[in-house]
């Protein structure tokens, strides 16, 4: 059993293998490493097969006990759903008219920004809700969504079909190996058509069970509410075949769903618990994170003693926020949760130093280049740790070969006088915030220090304005415009002067003193410019298409009857990306 990153020299340990024999290997893979550096699972697995042994890699988070279950203990368990789909297919309509309130009046921009965790109960049972962000910048969010979910729901409008978002929610639930089922919305629209949708689907892979395939499609409006029964009885008819079952006397773990600070509760996190039973009081750790648990409220504010398997609840009482994605551990005590919260720590950091020794010789290569790049420094700070992680992933994916983004600070809560004073001493620093709002005071101090802030409630803005903020810092490009085209139809020899092309002009506006390629059968024999332009005897600045004239090229004599003269300018253009 090999954790999932160790140090090179342990692998040696538990291989059998000598540290210069794994260094060699490595070092042939491209990795400079140094004894004390981590590997990761690729790299271990690489080595196993290298030196034909069997590992089997064990994740630091499933080393904590799960004590003596027996197949007693189990019971029956919500299920928990994740809703996915499109931006503006209606999600977020759709889980509010299931909850029956009134809390969406309509997404910001049309995407929901963070993830939120609700119960509902159906004929006396309960089922679990995840709803989603519907932009595809939040690929990570969504797939943790799916890792913790059991059925998944994919909402698509009957009115406009699949869209690439609608496959990349697909195609991560089927990944993820959940039960899938699709809810078509917007039926009560008069250019609704569910046969198109279910063909769409079915070119996917997702063939409907009327049409002789697996998957359930539900025709729904999340504005009328037709369809919504059937769509949770099918959810909780699925959850009945699935058998879906937790130990409530196993050691509690949660999924963190999300992470944030909330005012006079401090650091906060929405779990959603996968097996035991959390209670108010117990010690907790989630990555780096520890603390007791000092509240427990549920989707609709109220605040609640215990937590049982799927359900989802805000945690109050961590010292830090986690980070989406994390697990939450119940400890037996406080000084085994801030053992465990401090041990994760020293690994992160150990991690992170070595990663200056880890580099391959590509990155080298890269590191080298780097000297004639451009860089914009950016400070983000945002709302929850969700949308940090996913603000964060977006930015850095415009990253090229001229310019370099260089994310110098990032946290969340408000934007402080103190990040404000770190962009004034970084040159052309910019400070971008989501879902937040700049005090008085910063706002004086950043006029004062020069510094821009921007601010952002919808994630398209924030990706589109660092778009174009990089593309004028590209170099432009050069991209030619023809201008026009002449064909050659006799030639003149005039003693000490050259060859003169008698021409027609048969497109656009030949000048004279421009660039021009002279073309023969097709192929390109000479670049250079047009030094004598005559219209008959006199001296022309330009000849239109339809009327002949005399060009003569600069150096240039080997010009026969059929070549074609072909003009050109240069012009520059901002590069998008």
């Amino acid at each position: 059993m090999i954790p999932e990153e160790i140090r090179v020299y342990e692998f040696a340990d538990i291989s059998g293998r000598s540290l210069t024999e794994v260094i060699k290997v490595l070092f042939g893979l491209g990795l400079m490493v140094t004894k004390n550096d981590f590997l990761d699972k690729d790299a271990i697995e690489i080595l196993a097969e290298e030196f034909n042994i069997e590992v089997s890699i064990q994740n630091q988070d499933e080393e904590i006990e799960q004590g003596i279950i027996n197949e007693s203990d189990y019971e029956p368990r919500p299920p928990v759903v994740t809703i996915m789909g499109h931006v503006d297919h209606g999600k977020t309509s759709l889980l509010d008219k299931i909850r029956d309130t009134r809390v969406a009046s309509g997404e910001a921009g049309g995407i929901t920004q963070h993830i939120g965790a609700y119960m509902v109960q159906k004929d006396g049972k309960m089922i679990g809700f995840i709803d989603t962000p519907g932009h595809e910048a939040f690929s990570e969010m969504r797939s943790r969504g799916a890792q913790v979910t059991d059925i998944a729901i994919i909402v698509i409008a009957a009115d406009d079909g699949v869209k690439q978002q609608t496959i990349e929610a697909l195609n991560h639930a089927k990944a993820a190996n959940v039960q899938i089922i699709i809810a078509m919305n917007k039926i009560d629209k008069e250019n609704a058509n569910i046969d198109k949708l279910k063909s769409e689907c079915a070119e996917l892979g997702f063939l409907a069970n009327d049409w002789g395939g697996e998957y359930e499609f539900i025709p729904i409006s999340a504005k009328t509410g037709e369809g919504l029964d059937v769509l949770l009885e099918t959810i909780l008819l699925q959850a009945e075949v699935m058998e879906l079952k937790a130990s409530p006397k196993a050691n509690a773990q949660a999924v963190v769903l999300e992470g944030s600070v909330q005012k006079g509760r401090g650091p906060v996190a929405t779990i959603i618990v996968k097996q035991g039973v959390f209670k108010v009081g117990d010690p907790i750790y989630a990555g780096t994170a520890y603390g007791r648990i000092r509240a427990l409220a549920d989707d609709m504010g109220r605040s609640i003693k215990e937590l049982k398997p799927s359900g989802v609840a805000l945690v109050v009482g961590l010292d830090s926020v986690p980070s989406a994605g994390s697990i939450l551990y119940a400890a037996q005590n406080d000084s085994i949760a801030r053992e465990k919260a401090q041990k994760t720590a020293n690994y992160l950091r150990q991690k992170e130093l070595s990663k200056s020794t880890k580099v391959s010789f590509d990155e080298l290569s890269e590191m080298v280049a780097k000297g004639q790049l451009k860089t914009l420094p950016l400070i983000i700070k945002a709302d929850t740790q969700g949308s940090l992680e996913a603000i964060k992933s977006s930015v850095l994916k415009l990253n090229n070969q001229e310019i370099e983004i260089n994310i110098i600070s990032f946290g969340i809560g408000g934007i402080s006088e103190s990040d404000v004073s770190l962009a004034a001493a970084s040159p052309n620093c910019l400070i971008l915030g989501f879902g937040l709002r700049p005090t008085g005071i910063v706002k004086s101090k950043a006029k004062e220090l020069g510094v821009e802030i921007k601010t952002y409630s919808v994630i398209y803005d924030l990706v589109d304005d660092i778009k174009a903020l990089i593309s004028g810092l590209m170099s432009p490009l050069l991209e030619e415009e023809n201008t026009g085209q002449a064909e050659v139809r006799e030639t003149f020899v005039v003693s000490k002067v050259g060859v003169i092309a008698g021409c027609m002009v048969t497109d656009g506006v030949i000048k004279r003193g421009i660039k021009a390629r002279l073309i023969r059968d097709g192929v390109v024999i000479y670049t250079g410019l047009i030094s004598s332009l005559k219209r008959f005897k006199d001296d022309a600045k330009e000849v239109s298409k339809g009327y002949e004239c005399g060009i003569m090229l600069d150096g240039f004599n080997d010009i026969k009857v059929g070549d074609v003269f072909e003009t050109f300018v240069e012009v520059q253009k901002s590069q998008k990306i």
